[in-house]
């Protein structure tokens, strides 16, 4: 016989009374029951040797849960208990998927998370950089600096990012995440301390894009005590990057502050960017059940970068050419969120917040693909640009977005037998208004023109959910429906034409896990994907009428299993299909060729994703340690498999069925090896592959001659980082991204784009 006991602590450390601690044997399914008591202990006595689970819950909290194997020896334990909504999923604000691998082990599906110590280690240039760290995942690049990333989860679409939901502290970044979900603006990497990426079932709890993955970004903390940091680094093709960051806990009240400068040239010619970014993020306890929290950021873009890519006789000659001197792009972003997080009648978990931010965006270029360019003989009195759409000046693309909503999430958590029982439910109201202009300038360096456009479109959006989790020992399920109701309205002001739609969707979705073992999880899951359609994609421009378009909607499956059975050694392996019963896609080529959506039909994404870590410290202790990691992912199927034909400008009565889809690598991986000394030494090498991928539906291999359609050969490319932690609290370090400088393709949509050339940058932090 044996004895266990413990205490159960909340978030901050502090006993909580009154808790059922529940000890279940994971063999005979036999229970006993405890109550903690005024010290928050509990003692199980005379217990048969084996295999158990400890389950504490209390009206409120989500429930904790710790395995353990019982033998002679007593064993002693904590259980932290966190207020309901803020425990293992993503949630309104701030919230962190896997507080502790006992709460990761819950959620019934992928999961995969980015650490602190993973970025600093790397030293990441770019979020594109960060997000390659993961399985399923690929980045397509654009301008090089990972500004706007096409983010891609298992074979979708990557452009503008529109099939994954971005999320910062549970807040969405998207300027129109109903009404147009792209990426034009996308926060910075350096502000981040934790990357998460949920792609399970789990999904339906977040919304309204339910198809590849939540992306969540998790800003720093504000911390106990006065904290300090600083950092400066600085390389070729004109980086410089500097960061201050200053806060603590001053009574009771916690404030953090971030400020940050980053500035460096582009993947090509005649490309380079600065910005400047300011986080404030503060919380106020009122209480042990009680908080608020407020956050403010600004962002502000200026950059020289075109929206053209290359022909293929100019990317031949040299490929990181760009003969648009003139192009610029403005962007200025200011958002703001308060929550409030309590314990109702002590046992209701409630969070309330409410969101709302700006986005004001100009951008004038001279070229919208590789179609358009100069021709030095047509028109000299302007500067060669008679050719293009707008005789031979710049067009002006002037956007200005505003949107917010408030949202009301709770979770009542109870006993029923021998299960533990918690539901999740919420309510969101978000609102968009996107004003949308386009001025033709009669030169290329023309700031103002003819208005060709005024479009206003707006979306309102109403969303519900609830999900329940039901636990019997080491088995969870947890069903979940989503509903989703969004009223579109768009006004063309040059014709006075208006009209109005409105679109309503049930998502459901139901995932199951289990623990075989104190470190191993095998969880399963279904759920429907769900996309709404842009406002400008269902509303005629012309005519005001409502244009047959469907959302996007998929079934999306997945089977998989995460361990860490062995000290150090972390392995998640995922088997995914994505059905699509409709996929949007362009009407005709993208890049300027024609904007217009449409329906897809049918598309069927499978394969294999594996992530894994290692780390020798964690099993042999000594001076020296060596670790690993490893994102792989196999996507064997991505292919039209309905009636299909092609979206190519002159090949519209051609059957693409069968043929695989655009920007879809069947392999892809990053590798990481690392050498660390207890010393403060830290220095890896990574490898970052991406498989041949096609440029258009037809599958062409040989290039075009405007480039937007051909082969994107295979490539990979080597970064190198080394970090000397100093013993006074800060470090020093060396980054070097495409070791070799090596010059591949990344993106043939709008005309050739070359990945980023070598950037050696060095640098240094201090915390204090």
């Amino acid at each position: 016989m044996s004895r266990a006991e413990g205490r159960v602590v909340d978030s901050s450390g502090a006993v909580v009374p009154g808790v059922v601690v529940r000890l279940v044997s994971q063999v005979a399914g036999a229970s006993r029951e405890a109550t903690t008591g005024t010290d928050g202990r509990f003692v199980f006595d005379e217990v048969a040797l084996g295999l158990y689970d400890v389950i504490a819950s209390a009206p409120g909290f989500s429930i904790a849960q710790q395995s353990l194997r019982l033998s002679t020896r007593p064993v002693t334990l904590d259980l932290v208990l966190r207020p309901g909504a803020l425990a293992e999923e993503l949630t309104v604000f701030g919230t962190r998927i896997g507080g502790s691998e006992e709460m990761r082990r819950r959620i019934p599906g992928a999961v995969d998370i980015l650490t602190t110590d993973a970025l600093e280690r790397a030293h990441v240039f770019s979020t594109s950089e960060a997000l390659r760290k993961i399985a399923g995942v690929v980045v397509r690049d654009e301008e090089g600096l990972g500004l706007r990333p096409n983010i891609a989860i298992r074979g979708l679409n990557p452009t503008r990012s529109t099939k994954v939901l971005l999320l910062e502290d549970g807040v969405p970044t998207a300027y129109a995440p109903y009404g147009d979900n792209a990426s034009y603006y996308h926060p910075p990497i350096d502000r981040f301390e934790r990357v998460e990426v949920l792609k399970g079932s789990s999904q339906i709890g977040y919304g309204p894009v339910t198809l590849g993955a939540v992306i969540n970004y998790i800003t720093t903390e504000p911390p106990t005590k006065p904290t300090f940091s600083v950092g400066v680094a600085g390389g070729n093709r004109s980086y410089f990057e500097g960061d201050l960051g200053a806060g603590g806990t001053f009574g009771t009240t916690g404030v953090w502050v971030y400020v940050l400068r980053k500035q460096a040239d582009g993947a090509r010619d005649n490309i380079n960017t600065e910005l400047n970014d300011l986080n404030v993020k503060i919380t106020q306890p009122l209480g042990p059940t009680h908080s608020l929290s407020a956050k403010g950021n600004f962002y502000g873009e200026d950059s020289q970068v075109t929206y053209s890519g290359l022909r293929t006789d100019e990317y031949a000659a040299a490929p990181r050419s760009n003969p648009f001197v003139n192009d610029s792009f403005v962007g200025r972003r200011w958002s703001g969120s308060g929550a409030y997080r309590g314990l109702l009648g002590g046992r209701v978990a409630w969070t309330t917040t409410a969101y709302y931010q700006t986005f004001d965006r100009d951008w004038w270029r001279q070229s919208s693909n590789s179609g358009q360019r100069p021709n030095d003989s047509s028109d000299p009195a302007c500067g060669g640009m008679a050719n293009l759409l707008t005789a031979c000046g710049t067009e002006g693309r002037l956007r200005s977005y505003a949107s917010g909503g408030i949202e009301n999430r709770a979770r009542v958590s109870f006993t029923a037998g021998s299960t533990t029982q918690e539901t999740d439910a919420g309510f969101r109201f978000h609102t968009e208004n996107q004003n949308r202009l386009q001025e033709n300038g009669d030169f290329p360096t023309a700031r103002a023109g003819r208005r060709v456009e005024d479009n206003q479109r707006t979306t309102d959006a109403w969303s519900a959910f609830v999900q329940h989790r039901a636990q019997w020992s080491g088995l969870i399920i947890v069903p979940g429906v989503r509903l989703e109701r969004v009223a579109y309205a768009r006004t063309n002001r040059l014709l006075g034409v208006s009209g109005e739609t409105t679109l309503t969707e049930w998502i459901p979705g139901v995932g199951a896990a289990y623990a075989a073992g104190d470190e191993t999880t095998i969880f399963v899951g279904t759920h429907r994907g769900f996309a709404p359609p842009r406002a400008e994609d269902i509303i005629n421009n012309t005519t005001g009428g409502v244009v047959d378009l469907d959302p996007e909607r998929s079934w999306n499956y997945e089977v998989g299993a995460r361990t860490s059975a062995a000290p150090g050694i972390s392995v998640a392996a995922t088997l995914f299909r994505l059905d699509y019963e409709n996929e949007i896609v362009p009407a005709s080529l993208a890049g300027g060729v024609g904007s217009v959506l449409t329906n897809g039909g049918q598309t069927l994404h499978q394969g294999l994703e594996v992530g894994l870590t290692a780390d020798s410290m964690q099993r042999i202790s000594g001076t020296h340690a060596l670790y690993a990691s490893a994102a792989l992912t196999w996507l064997p199927t991505a292919e039209f498999t309905g009636t299909r034909f092609s979206s190519a400008s002159g090949s519209t009565t051609v059957s693409v069925s069968g043929n695989r889809l655009p920007y879809a690598p069947e392999g892809t991986a990053t590798v990481t090896l690392g050498y660390r000394h207890r010393i403060g030494l830290d220095a890896q090498i990574e490898a970052q592959h991406v498989g041949d991928q096609f440029g258009d539906d037809l599958n062409t291999r040989e290039a075009t001659p405007d480039g937007q359609r051909g082969l994107i050969p295979a490539y990979t490319y080597w970064n190198l980082a080394a970090t000397w932690r100093l013993p006074i609290g800060g470090s020093v370090y060396v980054a070097v991204k495409n070791l070799f400088d090596d010059t591949f393709i990344v993106d043939r949509a709008r005309g050739i784009l070359p990945g980023n050339s070598r950037l050696v940058h060095v640098g240094a932090t201090w915390r204090f």
